[in-house]
């Protein structure tokens, strides 16, 4: 009799990936694009998807996580290998996943870290291995922190590392969405195109050397006071209580379920800034904190995301 057992696929897999193009998008984004035997089966759900990509050792090679077997397991096999033989890795953000073709965005800036300078250098052919979803789980939305529910009046805030989750965010949202999105960037050479429905009221907010996040809190601090009704639909009913997270020890992330209403909020990046952001909406607004989802991407001091 022919074998009917269902094949049970990991949500998430590691794909050997190689560079088709580069692409200086601004002073400090560089698109990187790949390609991949196995990339007809890579998740295709977008939003704020994290990834994986795992970096190349200092001669170019890669200790075998399952890169060629597609293997679920990448991360116990990782872990079981000594330090010496663990390839780096960092966590990025899908920008644009299309059939055979994937676009990773890049901050890239003096002194970054290991991934910022792996794609200032970045070349068409060389290869790096992306941990990303397999379409043909059931579990392949993994990874995704954007819960909106019911809400269609919508708030987006974030930095530069936010910037392709937000882009990505925007581009899949219909016209019957109400949003306000603020990302701020390093400089006003950094603002990019983004495709987006009629109801959204896209905002970049330049730095310009000024001090990161002061820019976007200003900016959401008055977007809050010009809402005030809006915000207080939104209310918990009672006081809450938020943990005094010290975001240099502890990792900053919530992203509540799916839940009915009319706001939703989504914050990312820095995370201290991302802390005073939150406070912001739940503790001096009142919003519920269910309708608050906020992930502090990297931590000031460090120049990579936050695994």
């Amino acid at each position: 009799m022919p074998d009917t057992a269902e094949v049970v696929r990991a949500p998430y897999r590691p794909y050997l990936a190689q560079v088709v193009r580069v692409v200086r998008l601004s002073p400090h984004f560089v698109r990187v694009t790949f390609t991949g035997a196995d990339f007809e089966h890579f998740g295709t759900a977008g939003l704020d998807q994290r990834i994986k990509v795992i970096l190349p050792h200092a001669d170019g090679s890669f200790t075998d996580i399952g890169q060629h077997d597609g293997a679920g397991d990448w991360y116990d096999r990782w872990r079981a290998l000594p330090n010496a033989q663990r390839n780096l890795f960092r966590t990025y953000t899908v920008r644009r996943i299309v059939p055979g073709e994937l676009d990773i965005d890049f901050v890239v800036h003096p002194g970054a870290g290991p991934a910022g300078a792996w794609a200032e250098s970045a070349a068409a052919g060389q290869e790096l291995i992306v941990v990303g979803p397999d379409e043909r789980s059931p579990h392949s939305r993994g990874g995704i922190d954007w819960h909106p529910g019911t809400a269609r009046r919508i708030l987006l805030a974030g930095d530069e590392t936010a910037a392709p989750a937000i882009g990505s965010i925007l581009e899949s949202l219909s016209d019957d969405y109400d949003v306000d999105a603020f990302l701020e960037v390093p400089t006003a050479a950094d603002v990019l195109p983004v495709s987006h429905a009629a109801g959204t009221r896209l905002t970049w907010i330049p730095r310009e050397g000024g001090e990161h996040g002061a820019g976007l809190i200003a900016a959401v601090r008055t977007w809050a006071a010009a809402s005030a009704q809006l915000l207080s639909r939104a209310a918990a009913g009672h006081r809450q209580e938020l943990a005094d997270v010290d975001v240099d020890r502890e990792l900053l992330w919530d992203s509540p379920e799916a839940a009915d209403g009319e706001f939703y909020a989504w914050m990312a990046g820095e995370a201290g800034t991302v802390k005073t952001l939150r406070r912001l909406l739940v503790s001096e607004c009142g919003v519920d904190r269910k309708r608050v989802a906020f992930m502090g991407y990297w931590r000031r001091g460090q120049s990579e995301r936050i695994e």
